[in-house]
């Protein structure tokens, strides 16, 4: 099915010891680009979270925050530096002699100085966590992609309606192909007879020459051919279960390859205004196509 690149998603899942909350955030990109940011003490499950997130997001600039949250406090130990404290004292108690000063020296001017406590979060189970962390994450996952599929059903219809427009000026430049060539025939027999003279006679084998030239100069069918199963093609991977952002990207390409050279052969003064329309379709569809996975 396809989806869009951009989306986001939430999740969040908690226990009576830890709460997780995950926010994913996608937007388009050429290539699969996934920055996590991740609380320092389980790092460890990063490698786990990537290879979850890269089953279902396969394409795009992927960013995923994940915040714990401790419930239980006996989860976490709070370190007072004793000795730390006490260098900190007796330096502050000679400063004030050095400086003549009255003031108290106060527990709270001790705490002040840096790596007196510290709180430290004990090391976490990791299957224990990851059990919590994944239910969170499969939420936020199934949110995003939620959101991508939607979009994307609104990038197809739009693209098939573009197809549209362009199949129906393709089908006009079909139409239009053959009369080109009889309209260079007679316009030239009247060139050539305006400029004889009524006693010499036209020779037909050169002009059918000149007509047969120009016919396979400007025949456009093989471009036709290939433009009708370049579009029958798009369609048909529109409908793809997969990643279908490249595949459509080289297409459109191709379309694009073909409309342009319709457009330098078709010599006529009808056909061009069909080609700009087609071009102007084609681009349109290619910044579409941008935003799918």
């Amino acid at each position: 099915m396809i989806k869009s690149m951009t989306g986001y998603g939430k999740g969040e899942a908690a226990n009576d010891s830890y709460k997780f909350k995950v926010e994913i955030k996608a937007v388009n990109h050429r290539y699969s680009d996934i920055s996590i940011k991740i609380p320092r003490q389980i790092s460890y499950l990063e490698e786990r979270i990537r290879k979850v997130i890269k089953n279902e997001i396969h394409r795009g600039k992927v960013d995923v925050y994940i915040n714990l949250e401790y419930i239980n406090e006996s989860d976490v130990e709070v370190k007072v530096d004793i000795p730390l404290a006490k260098a900190y004292k007796t330096s502050l108690e000679k400063l004030k002699m050095e400086l003549n000063l009255s003031d108290e020296i106060r527990l709270n001017n001790v705490l002040a100085m840096p790596e007196i406590v510290r709180t430290d979060k004990k090391d976490l189970d990791e299957d224990f966590i990851w059990n919590i962390l994944k239910d969170a994450l499969n939420t936020a996952l199934e949110n995003i992609i939620s959101m991508r599929t939607a979009e994307g059903m609104e990038l197809k219809k739009d693209i098939i309606i573009k197809l549209h427009n362009i199949e129906e000026a393709v089908q006009a430049i079909e139409e239009r192909s053959p009369i080109v060539v009889l309209e260079y025939k007679e316009k030239l027999k009247e060139r050539i007879n305006s400029i004889l003279d009524d006693n010499i006679l036209l020779d037909d084998d050169k002009l059918c020459n000149e007509i047969a030239f120009f016919a396979d100069k400007s025949s456009i069918d093989e471009e036709l051919v290939r433009l009708d199963s370049h579009i029958k093609q798009f369609k048909n991977i529109l409908d793809e279960n997969e990643p279908i952002g490249r595949k459509l990207d080289f297409l459109i390409q191709e379309l694009n390859r073909e409309i342009n050279t319709i457009g330098s052969k078709a010599n006529d003064i009808v056909i061009p205004k069909y080609v700009v329309n087609i071009k102007s379709e084609i681009e349109k569809i290619r910044e579409q196509i941008q935003n799918i996975e």
